[in-house]
């Protein structure tokens, strides 16, 4: 049977505040605006409160309390300034806001007290908000967020290739490796899945020695149009991350002999700019100069 709208969403005082909020939250949430006649932001909210409560169908109710006449209950919550929203369950406070809002945050405030959240949606909102936290210089807020969004949706490609750059760049490359070897089928060919995935690809091809770079750089100068040597050359740089240095060893091989070795140094190129992303100067000038010796 459908509540009346009346039941849904209406006045209390501090009488009537445990009947209508505290017993009346052991089975829905509610949530109480503490408000008053003389406040411009207050009427700006109270409609927006209502209609989306009332959308809601039952699932989350209103209570609205006017302080200029009923101003216990909101000094024993140390309500200070109003509009102040705060939601119940269960007898106690759980959530609520300070202000206007828009629209849009009041329906995620409401949706998220009624159950009718969308997991995919959430995890967009949390990735967005890990790359602004990323952008700021706190990886630690940024990788809570992706590895929050990752719990809600495991089919977000971003979430889980910003927490392997985090794993990556803090050392763990073991956790960012098992992140990109569990992802679903259905992200593998995810843009930046696929840049996490040539990353390792060019991290297990580098040599291991320590000074493998030098002794192919000596090898390479002794030798320039030995091919062979500039690929191990290309591929110790990458291990070393001079990607850029690579590109360039790459290109000269690939002007000398574009088929020498079934094309190993044009994959490898191809493998580097998938890696640094399309985006990257790296990537940019190297398709460049790729594409002016190619359709020369």
């Amino acid at each position: 049977m459908t509540e009346l709208a009346t039941d849904i969403v209406k006045d209390g005082t501090d009488m009537s505040f445990m009947t209508d909020v505290i017993e009346a939250s052991a089975d829905v949430p509610v949530i109480v605006d503490f408000w008053a006649p003389w406040c411009g932001p207050c009427k700006q909210l109270m409609p927006v409160l209502e209609r989306t409560v009332k959308a809601a169908g039952g699932k989350v109710k209103l209570v609205k309390i006017n302080t200029q006449e009923q101003n216990a209950v909101a000094t024993q919550l140390g309500v200070r300034s109003i509009p102040a929203v705060y939601a119940f369950k269960n007898g106690q406070p759980v959530d609520g806001f300070m202000g206007a809002q828009p629209e849009t945050a009041v329906k995620e405030f409401v949706a998220k007290l009624s159950g009718e959240t969308d997991p995919v949606e959430d995890a967009k909102k949390l990735v967005a908000r890990g790359k602004d936290s990323l952008a700021a210089g706190d990886p630690g807020g940024a990788a809570q967020d992706f590895a929050g969004a990752l719990s809600l949706d495991p089919n977000n490609p971003s979430a889980r290739a910003g927490l392997a750059r985090l794993y990556m760049e803090s050392g763990n490359e073991d956790g960012a490796f098992q992140l990109i070897h569990e992802a679903p089928e259905s992200v593998l060919d995810h843009p930046e899945i696929s840049a996490l995935k040539a990353q390792f690809d060019l991290r297990s091809s580098a040599p291991e020695e320590d000074d493998a770079t030098a002794e192919l750089a000596a090898k390479v100068a002794d030798n320039p149009d030995d091919l062979d040597a500039r690929l191990e050359l290309a591929k110790a740089l990458v291990g070393a991350g001079r990607n850029a240095e690579a590109v360039d060893h790459l290109i000269y091989s690939i002007g000398k002999n574009r088929m020498h070795d079934d094309e190993a140094a044009r994959l490898f190129l191809l493998t580097i700019f998938e890696a640094e992303g399309t985006e990257s100067d790296v990537s940019r000038d190297g398709r460049r100069r790729l594409s002016s010796i190619l359709y020369a």
